[in-house]
């Protein structure tokens, strides 16, 4: 799966899911994305010397982001419920990226089939 359709599948397709699974692909491209929209609005915001763009960016990505976070949970047979853990400053962020680089469970798990791949973009 390519950026553009990692994107387009958490933002359009999949923005409020936190049911099925998401790729390692999927799940890093987004992240990629949201990182990059978060320091275009950061530089925005330095530039104009107010935090709004950034307030405005971080709400609109919050839902799709966290259902992502979900989705990839899921696909390490993991509940969503472990998305808890981003709220332990360091230990749980270390966690949560080692999760999300590990290998999915192959086939199908208890949170449905595997993510089925899709066209690049």
């Amino acid at each position: 799966m390519g950026f553009v359709a990692a994107v387009q599948r958490a933002l359009i397709e999949r923005y409020n899911t936190f049911t099925g699974r998401a790729s390692r692909d999927e799940f890093w491209w987004f992240v990629l994305f949201v990182l990059l929209v978060w320091i275009a609005a950061n530089v925005i915001d330095a530039a104009l010397g107010s935090p709004l763009l950034q307030l405005v960016v971080s709400l609109a990505l919050l839902v799709p982001w966290l259902a992502v976070v979900v989705r990839r949970l899921h696909d390490a047979d993991r509940s969503g419920w472990w998305a808890l853990l981003l709220l332990l400053p360091v230990i749980g962020l270390i966690a949560l990226i080692v999760i999300g680089l590990t290998r999915g469970t192959a086939g199908e798990n208890r949170f449905g089939p595997a993510p089925r791949p899709a066209s690049t973009g």
